[in-house]
This record gives structure tokens, sequence and C-alpha cells, in this order.
């Protein structure tokens, strides 16, 4: 048991009893336990293998591999559109986690073997579009250009996100003109 952990529970104003049954169920998994990116994390020589999520309206143990899951019981959800790896087992509340014990430990137990076997999930990287706007301004600044390619393809991904998600193409100007001094510094989106 990790002490950081113990502090994040006690200190949480919502969810607390539902951290403390599934810390209990984890634990129980002979998972090694840490405190990660300001959540209890739990590995397997030194994998993770889950962390516990708490959200506005649901409560959330996360399976870095679930995406390679096989998910039986269709318990596993998706975040968001462009996840590939990570997978959700939401709960509402300590009850749901109680009921849903035996289930839980097998998923633990298959993420485990998962990663015993050296599993690896394949990221997809699809081409990101440049949008016209911006594609406009690098061929008229080689600078810009070349201090754009020099990012790391992590951080070009995310401008061109950031760029492309406005409908008018006003915002995306307006966007783009703003980023130009972090890309010319060699900056991502939040450096």
């Amino acid at each position: 048991m990790n002490s950081k952990v113990d502090e994040h529970i006690n200190q949480s104003k919502q969810w607390k009893d539902e951290m403390s049954a599934l810390r209990t169920i984890i634990l129980d998994c002979q998972l090694a336990e840490d405190f990660k990116w300001g959540k209890p994390c739990y590995s397997f020589s030194r994998k993770n293998i889950v962390i516990i999520q708490g959200f506005k309206d649901y409560f959330a143990l996360l399976f870095f591999k679930g995406g390679i899951m096989k998910d039986p019981k269709h318990l596993l959800v998706k975040m968001g559109e462009n996840t590939q790896a990570g997978r959700q087992m939401r709960f509402e509340n300590v009850q749901d986690i109680l009921d849903k014990k035996s289930i839980i430990k097998d998923y633990i137990f298959e993420a485990v073997e998962i990663e015993e076997r050296g599993e690896k999930v394949e990221i997809k990287r699809e081409a990101t579009p440049i949008p016209e706007e911006f594609q406009i301004k690098l061929n008229e600044n080689p600078e810009l250009k070349s201090a754009f390619e020099s990012l790391t393809p992590g951080r070009q991904r995310a401008y061109l996100f950031h760029f492309s998600t406005p409908k008018q193409s006003k915002t995306r100007e307006s966007r783009i003109e703003k980023s130009i001094p972090n890309i010319l510094d060699g900056k991502g989106m939040n450096d």
C-alpha cells in the first residue's frame, strides 16, 4: 500500500468509498500500488495495468491496454473517438463494484497476462491533414515550415488538430497566428 494513495483517498470529496472498495480488489490481485498522474495506479513487473479515475458522473477503472482485451461482459468503454489503447470499466456506486468483484479480478488477471506475453497495442497513426490556412503560412514562411517539421510528430498532430477543429476559416487563421511564435520557438501546444 502506498501512503500517497491513502492520503489521496482520505482527501477526496467524491468517490472515497468507491476508491477504497476498488483498491481492496486490485491489491488482492497482487499488483503494486503507486500514485501517478494524481491517481492511484497499479502495475505488474513495473508495467502499468490499471488506474483508478473519478469523474463527475461516474467512477472508473482504466485498463491501459483495454483495447486488446477480450471484454466478454462488454464492460469496457472507449473514452473518446481517437482513443486506441485504454478502456474504462465504469461504476456508479460501491455496490456496483462489489457486485462485479469477480469480474473485475478476471479482467485484471487478463490484463496482467497480456503484459506477461508482451503484447502491444498497435497504434494506428493516420496522417493528419494540414488545414489550408496553415499550409499557406508554411508555403509563405520557410522558417515556420522548418520549425514545424522539427517538432515531434505528437506536437505536430496537436497543432494540426487545434487548427482544424474550428468551422470558420477566420477562427482557424486566428489560432494559427497565435501559435506561430511557439512553433518558431520549438514549443508544443502545452509547453
